[in-house]
């Protein structure tokens, strides 16, 4: 059965790769899997049927065979377990790559996610501008730690595995903030994750969306 996965009919970052389904696309390129992918609208992800995918009403879902899944660490991993090509053969690699994947979900994203609030649905607030360098220097801690850790190997722990694909898409969130080229291990880190051609075909493909609906919207205001 054909693996189908969910992803927002207008993604709120216009294609440029940020969207979670972009970390779900990027696993199944790496392992070679073919996938469709169902476009849902904000209005549609409230709706009973997307909720009994992702009791949350987000993206993205993964649907195969039977299996419902949400949440993209829990899907990486599924994809990672089932499929060569994301995790190693045997541990202790295997483990410590999984551990990997929790890091950068659990202790590596929260802070970049507050920046986000922080900018964006705070910005306004009065206090604000005294809560941002805070929230920065959160940031600069945890990812200077990270830092410290990669040194100047190419990826977290030997191969390339799903820690690195799970680490680098949330490190690119980092990016519109520069705080990411303060780090110059780590932005070349990003940049060799970019540069993987299975990134390159998950990001191409999201991008694709967006673009299709730039056009259509070109085309309703001719």
């Amino acid at each position: 059965m054909t693996i189908t996965i969910t992803a927002f009919e207008r993604s709120p970052d216009g294609g440029k790769g940020l969207a979670r389904d972009t970390r779900v696309r990027w696993a199944l390129e790496e392992a070679g899997q073919p996938y469709a992918v169902r476009l849902v609208s904000f209005q549609a992800m409230k709706q009973p049927a997307h909720l009994a995918l992702h009791p949350f009403g987000q993206i993205p879902t993964y649907e195969e065979d039977g299996l419902a899944l949400f949440e993209t660490g829990a899907i990486v991993l599924h994809i990672a377990e089932r499929h060569a090509g994301l995790l190693p053969d045997a541990d202790p690699a295997r483990a410590r790559a999984i551990a990997w994947m929790f890091a950068a979900l659990n202790t590596v994203e929260p802070p970049i996610l507050e920046l986000v609030t922080a900018k964006i649905l705070e910005g306004d607030k009065p206090w604000a501008a005294e809560r941002l360098p805070l929230v920065l220097e959160r940031i600069r801690t945890r990812v200077g730690q990270l830092s410290t850790r990669l040194g100047e190997a190419d990826w977290l722990d030997g191969a390339f595995s799903a820690g690195d694909l799970m680490m680098v898409s949330v490190l690119l969130r980092l990016r519109p903030s520069g705080v990411l080229d303060e780090f110059p291990n780590l932005a070349a880190y990003v940049a060799r994750g970019e540069a993987r051609p299975a990134y390159r075909r998950a990001y191409a493909a999201q991008a694709a969306v967006a673009a299709g609906q730039r056009a259509a919207a070109g085309g309703a205001g001719a």
